[in-house]
């Protein structure tokens, strides 16, 4: 499993809209077979940064992930919508072990 954080930082007045698209955005990422979770999460005491915590079966899902059209609508949505540009950090799972997500 890779699990991916993608720190976004919007500015204050795109929170909305961005949330809007990036849902739209998970709603058809988990539908995709490699991955198993797809979570957008929001920082309580700065709401304008977002986690999305993707997490892919395999190391191959995130180039095919960057090849749907729903990542293409979402990408070029966004990118006005950023105070800065997005940044992301990998990992591996420890436990629980893969589960079949």
């Amino acid at each position: 499993m890779l699990i991916v954080h993608v720190h976004v930082h919007v500015k204050p007045e795109a929170i909305e809209a961005f949330k809007q698209a990036t849902l739209e955005n998970a709603r058809a990422s988990v539908q995709e077979s490699g991955i198993a979770r797809f979570d957008v999460i929001q920082d309580m005491q700065d709401p304008a940064h977002f986690i999305l915590v993707e997490v892919y079966r395999d190391a191959e899902s995130p180039a095919k992930h960057k090849e749907t059209a729903h990542y293409a609508r979402w990408r070029d949505a966004v990118v006005n919508m950023m105070a800065a540009p997005r940044a992301s950090e990998k990992f591996t799972n420890i436990y629980p072990p893969d589960s079949g997500w």
